[in-house]
Formats: structure tokens, C-alpha cells, sequence
């Protein structure tokens, strides 16, 4: 099976378990590291997600896990928020960002660098447009390979 099949099953699984939670989901990855394959549940609230939170969470996808068996290989389920630097993928991701710092990192140097900080203005499926000290910077999303929110105190 694909990940992006994995990923989709289980977003599937896990949706009405944390929407009857008052959760909302960020995020579902399923990625192999070294020899070990991770299935990894990110979860989030607007007041924070607590250990609680991930444990039911954990407790209830899991026996949905074991009860469809569509995972092939061996993994490891971790369910946790998607923390500070979160990474940003889908729209409703950068919906939920606007105003706020992000660092962009790009495949091909643009606008002077593979990398940019800025607040996230605009988006849409061709181009990214932050703020940069006062400038407006246009990236195209293809050369994007990854968005991340920037800590902030």
C-alpha cells in the first residue's frame, strides 16, 4: 500500500475520534526512518493538546488500526501535537497561519536566497506571499519544499 494511501485510511479512522474529542487534526504522516516505519498523528486544540488528549487519542486509533489491518508493514503509531515549528502542508494549515511568521524553504534560490522569514500574507495553489520587513515576497509553491510556522515569544 502507498503512503499516501496509509495516510488517507487513517485520517479516515482518526477524524471522528478527534472530533468527538473537541480536536482538531493538523496532520497524519506515514515515513519510514532508518529501518523503522513511523505512522505519526498530530493533533491540536486552540488551548493546546495535553498527554490526556494524546493518550485517548492513541487508545482509540489504535484498536481501529488493529481491527482494519491495511498497514503491511511493521511501524510505530505516535500521536502528539504538531508543536511550536509546525510544519504547514495543507490549506487550511496556512488559513489557520495568516499573520503569523513563517520560514520558507525552497528547492532554487529566489529573491536572493533557498530560504525567506516572514508573516504569511497570502496563498493560493501556485504562490506563497509574505511579508518581509515591509516587502512583499511572491514563491512560487512548486519550488517550495517546506513552510514551518517560526517560534515567536
Amino acid at each position: 500500500m502507498k503512503r499516501t494511501e496509509v495516510e488517507e485510511r487513517t485520517e479516515s479512522l482518526v477524524l471522528p475520534i478527534i472530533e468527538a474529542e473537541g480536536l482538531d487534526l493538523w496532520d497524519v504522516e506515514y515515513v519510514k526512518e532508518g529501518s523503522d516505519y513511523y505512522l505519526r498523528v498530530y493533533i491540536d486544540k486552540p488551548d493546546g493538546v495535553n498527554i490526556d488528549d494524546c493518550v485517548t487519542v492513541t487508545r482509540a486509533l489504535n484498536e481501529k488500526l488493529d481491527a482494519e489491518d491495511f498497514i503491511e508493514e511493521a511501524y510505530i503509531l505516535e500521536v502528539s501535537s504538531p508543536g511550536l515549528t509546525r510544519k504547514l502542508k495543507k490549506d487550511k494549515e496556512f488559513e489557520k497561519s495568516i499573520g503569523k511568521l513563517i520560514r520558507i524553504k525552497l528547492y532554487k534560490a529566489d529573491h536572493g536566497g533557498k530560504e525567506h522569514i516572514g508573516r504569511l500574507k497570502d496563498f493560493s495553489p501556485e504562490m506563497i506571499t509574505i511579508d518581509v520587513d515591509g516587502e512583499d515576497v511572491s514563491l512560487s509553491r512548486e519550488n517550495v519544499s517546506s513552510v514551518r510556522l517560526e517560534y515567536e515569544e
